[in-house]
């Protein structure tokens, strides 16, 4: 609900009212013109409640007023009770995303009014303390309550219920005889805050120089970029909680990215263990009310640190001293939907808006934050040791092409080679554990009929079907598509023709089991896992030692810190390696090089095997060198040959709607009337990687240009020549890092 406030100054009636520009969460071409109330003049950023059509939605006020309407046709915009507003910078930053991104000014905005709650004003909670009166009738259960009351913080009937182990009704009883006095408090606990003092870390040499920069960078208050570039294991967490550190003693606001919810789970608690405090978080998990207190948190400075998803950067804080994005090299930073952004690039940018530093940390970085610093313009903070007394894994290569079972072996494998099972017998005989990693989910990706040779696919998209054994299910992962496990072939009818091709995760555990009767293992996926409980609880049994051995996909890559894992099995190596993407190699590298960093990262000594057919391979052979910057010169030398980012731009048109001939016919016309321009290309229109998705066509388009050549003026001009109607849509995706 919106609530606004009336603010007339004496003699209102003679007094002009002010026309602003007024800025709405929807997808329209910019602001509109609406009058204030009589006397009122407020700044940008103003939250108002601005009539539209028949209904009253949520503004902001923008800009000044274009003055293309009469005053007499003009609606009146009533700011908010309270006069909450956006930080100008934010305002700033959301124009800029804009003109980058092509999108609507307004559709950024609604980004960042994700919880409309926060606006309204803040109601009141009943809580109680402990009174002076004592009931003549007093139980033990009643005693303990006014125990646990009497140290004056004031509890509701549940809390103290819980804490001093009684029902509830023994804590009402108490209300009612008066020995319990309520007492009004804010809706929402005040966060507590991090004290940068509260358990300074031992720094290694390296660590201690790099966090010496980043301290100083966050002291300079002015924008600078970093790329903190440490081996996996070598304390980069440690380094850049130094800077957290000098941005809270300076009284300034953090922000902190990461890819993916999973990776929260242990950053949470190291957080914890370093500043006495969890910070506050966001993520698409959380509940409206825990959006509407943080975001409200957030706004009026008291949550002075973030840790979230990619939506985090359009929170609104009014005090922002540091950015770090950590796994800066991570695809999931890029969001895909509605506005398509990537939430490392946008970093960069508000930093630079916002006059502080941005840290962007990664044992693997992406190739165009390596060269960026190569080049100078991001500080280069190099860890190149593990911290403490663990090393680096030893990486060896299993070439499958001869590492077989005999023909007579009673339990002949298919997914795991005899040397990776001698490897796990021999780490689980010494009491350790082991990983192995597969990066797709389920149990097959694909069933098909040995009788008619029938493939199972998705009716929405043109995706093969994912069998989930456990579930008995087939899955469509693009969208949501499911159907019972079938037990006969429905283009056939034949039965027991059905043959499951390829291995997923639940294959790999299932054959695991086979060789492996005793020991104790658990999947990690999605599919899984459900949500950051679940995943917290399976990361914790690792820890634990409850779990020998854990078989994940790219949940379990990155991010986490087992101190008795020392062996890594990456089941398929070449998955990924090949698939017409420029940067299909670098992600395949990036992704082997994190898993294999699980391995070793305490006193043991760690082993990584990665199965492949293909040994020779650039990206193999730098891995089994740990050759790292050798793999990036050389992947460096081919996009600077091909002008691939980031030596040239890349920008795609998605043509797509659900009436298939409009959407082919709108991409013919577009490939038509593409401006011909001077160091630039445009491939296309072709079927995209899914043509057909969630009921939609879909067509690309592929622009390729220099890096001096302005893309954003080129897409306009090109777009402004052809009328798109309204069953088809062309999302613009600037910068793409996928090609789906």
């Amino acid at each position: 609900m919106i609530r606004a406030r009336l603010n007339p100054a004496s003699h209102a009636e003679i007094q002009p009212k002010k026309v602003v520009g007024v800025l709405l969460p929807l997808p329209l071409a910019g602001a509109y013109d609406y009058k204030l109330p009589a006397g009122t003049d407020v700044p940008r950023g103003t939250l108002v409640s601005a009539p539209l059509g028949n209904r009253e939605v949520l503004g902001v006020v923008w800009c000044d007023a274009e003055g293309t309407v009469g005053d007499n046709r003009l609606k009146e915009a009533v700011p908010l009770d309270g006069g909450p507003r956006l930080p100008e910078k934010l305002c700033d930053f959301i124009d800029w995303v804009a003109d980058y991104t092509l999108n609507p000014p307004g559709a950024i905005l609604a980004m960042a009014l994700r919880s409309r709650g926060a606006f309204d004003p803040e109601t009141r909670r009943i809580a109680y303390v402990r009174g002076s009166v004592t009931p003549p009738r007093m139980s033990a259960a009643r005693v303990r309550a006014l125990e646990i009351a009497g140290d004056g913080l004031a509890r509701s009937v549940s809390g103290l219920a819980e804490d001093a182990n009684v029902s509830a009704a023994v804590v009402r009883g108490l209300v009612t005889a008066g020995a319990l006095i309520p007492t009004e408090l804010p809706e929402f606990a005040p966060f507590r805050q991090p004290d940068p003092s509260f358990a300074g870390p031992k720094l290694g040499d390296d660590q201690a120089t790099a966090a010496d920069a980043l301290r100083q960078a966050v002291t300079d208050t002015k924008f600078s970029a970093h790329l903190l570039d440490g081996v996996t294991g070598s304390g980069k967490t440690e380094v850049y909680f130094e800077a957290i550190a000098a941005a809270l003693e300076t009284g300034k606001q953090v922000m902190i990215l990461l890819p993916e919810i999973a990776l929260t789970i242990q950053f949470l608690e190291r957080f914890a263990a370093r500043f006495g405090v969890r910070p506050a978080e966001w993520h698409s998990d959380l509940s409206q009310k825990e959006r509407r207190r943080t975001y409200r948190a957030v706004m009026n400075g008291e949550a002075r640190v973030i840790v979230g998803a990619r939506s985090s950067l359009f929170l609104p804080f009014p005090e922002l001293g540091l950015i770090i994005v950590d796994e800066e090299h991570e695809q999931a930073f890029k969001q895909q939907e509605g506005a398509i952004y990537h939430a490392r690039d946008m970093a960069v940018v508000r930093a630079r808006i916002e006059h502080c530093p941005v840290v962007l940390a990664s044992a693997t970085p992406s190739l165009e934050s390596f060269v960026n610093a190569s080049q100078g313009r991001y500080s280069h903070l190099k860890l190149t040791s593990r911290h403490g007394v663990a090393e680096m894994p030893r990486v060896e290569l299993i070439d499958l092409r001869h590492a077989r079972d005999p023909v007579d072996a009673e339990k002949k494998a298919q997914w795991l080679s005899p040397p990776l099972r001698a490897a796990l017998e021999k780490t689980l005989a010494a009491g350790e554990q082991a990983m192995l990693f597969l990066n797709r989910r389920g149990y097959a990706p694909l069933t098909l009929c040995e009788a008619c040779g029938h493939k199972f696919t998705c009716p929405h998209c043109s995706a093969w079907l994912v069998e989930h054994k456990y579930k008995r299910r087939m899955a469509c992962h693009q969208c949501g598509y499911e159907l019972p496990m079938p037990s006969s072939c429905p283009q056939c009818n034949e039965s027991g023709t059905l043959i499951a091709c390829g291995p997923g995760v639940e294959r790999v555990a299932e054959e695991f089991a086979v060789f492996f009767p005793q020991a104790r293992f658990a999947i990690a996926s999605s599919d899984i896992l459900h949500g950051p409980a679940e995943t917290q609880a399976a990361i914790r049994a690792m820890a634990r030692r409850e779990i020998d051995v854990l078989i994940g996909t790219q949940i379990v890559a990155k991010g986490h810190h087992f101190p008795q894992l020392t062996l890594v099995g990456v089941v398929d190596a070449d998955l990924g390696g090949s698939d017409g993407d420029v940067r299909a190699r670098e992600r395949t590298f990036q992704l082997l090089h994190q898993v294999s960093g699980r391995a070793g990262r305490a006193e043991k000594p760690g082993l990584v095997l990665l199965q492949t057919r293909n040994p020779e391979d650039a990206v193999m052979q730098a891995l089994a060198r740990g050759d790292r910057d050798g793999f990036y010169e050389q992947e460096r030398g081919y996009r600077e040959a091909y002008a691939a980012p980031p030596y040239g731009r890349l920008a795609a048109l998605v043509v797509s709607g659900y009436d298939g001939e409009a959407v082919r016919e709108i991409a013919r016309q577009l490939g038509k009337c593409a401006p011909n321009a001077r160091d630039v290309k445009v491939w296309g229109p072709s079927p995209a990687f899914y043509a057909l998705l969630r009921g939609q066509t879909r067509e690309r388009l592929l622009v390729q240009t220099a890096k001096s050549v302005d893309v954003q003026a080129y897409l306009k001009t090109w777009l402004a020549g052809i009328k798109v109607p309204a069953s088809v849509r062309v999302a613009v995706d600037v910068d793409p890092v996928s090609f789906f």
